[in-house]
């Protein structure tokens, strides 16, 4: 299983590139944005910076790590515009740019900035159609679709991305992992094992409806990852809010963080993502993720 790192967008753009040549130069698979404006909650005052522009930042001052979206909301931007970004980004890394889209959810940010969010049956069905989209301009020389959200007439998309794969982030399971399951090259979630056990069945049910191996579509999850000390009152603070907030988390020992981590290959995930915006700052930070990465990752 492969380890990637996500930098929170609310922390500087000096710290994001030093998570990010941290984890280039350390081993780490991969680099993940979020695309968001604000937070989500009160703190409307709390900085975030953009996703495309710091996913372009981070493509040109790296190598070897992937760099991704986690994830593109659809409702910000037409996917036509997001497809030539997709390209244009496959070229700045060097064919390392993957294409993380996701439906749309963030209630506050459509509100503040006059963003329609439709209900949820037109928000999946708008976001079916730009899948759609991708493919076609990513594989076709021109593409006409006549769509009911979205119409293209004789379309081009040059130059052509050599290879973004599309990665979808979704959990919902009636209609979101059957989108995944026609679409994606990759998918993502949230949860821990037990979740990606659960997730990975219902997936499979939708591939099988339409003779796809669900094999083929390579599967990440995240959830909040702390080695904690023993008698480090703050951190259990800060787990006890996590999970009354409904997050995922893996926080204590390094051996009961070990052995839950063990368990997400197991459960068909290929790839693990650590957030780190609850980790600190500056030394903080690192001292955490170096924690992580010689305590943990390395023994597996």
């Amino acid at each position: 299983m492969d380890f990637s790192l996500w930098p929170s967008a609310g922390r500087t753009w000096p710290s994001i590139l030093e998570g990010a040549e941290y984890a280039e130069r350390t081993g780490w698979h991969g680099v993940w944005i979020a695309d968001h404006f604000m937070p989500n909650g009160d703190a409307l005052s709390v900085p975030v910076n953009e996703c495309l522009a710091v996913v372009a930042g981070l493509a040109a001052r790296t190598e070897r790590v992937r760099i991704g979206t986690m994830v593109l909301g659809n409702t910000y931007r037409h996917p036509a515009v997001v497809a030539n970004a997709a390209a244009t980004l496959d070229q700045l890394s060097n064919g390392r740019f993957v294409l993380g889209i996701g439906a749309g959810w963030q209630v506050n940010e459509h509100q503040v900035y006059g963003i329609e969010l439709p209900p949820v049956r037109e928000l999946l069905a708008r976001f079916e159609e730009a899948c759609q989209v991708f493919k076609g301009l990513f594989t076709q020389d021109r593409t006409t679709f006549d769509g009911k959200f979205y119409q293209l007439t004789n379309a081009p998309l040059e130059p052509k991305p050599r290879n973004v794969p599309i990665l979808i982030g979704a959990s919902g399971e009636k209609v979101a992992l059957g989108i995944v399951a026609k679409y994606a090259d990759e998918w993502n979630h949230w949860g821990l094992p037990e979740v990606a056990v659960h997730k990975g069945k219902v997936f499979a049910e939708h591939c099988a409806k339409i003779g796809r191996d669900p094999s083929t579509v390579r599967r990440s999850s995240q959830a909040m990852i702390e080695i904690v000390v023993p008698g480090d009152t703050e951190a259990t603070e800060r787990r006890d809010r996590l999970v009354a907030a409904g997050r995922p988390v893996i926080m204590g020992s390094a051996e009961f963080v070990l052995d839950t981590i063990a368990q997400y290959p197991e459960a068909g995930i290929d790839e693990l993502l650590v957030p780190d915006m609850y980790l600190g700052d500056g030394a903080r930070r690192f001292d955490a993720l170096e924690r992580l990465r010689e305590e943990v990752f390395n023994k597996l």
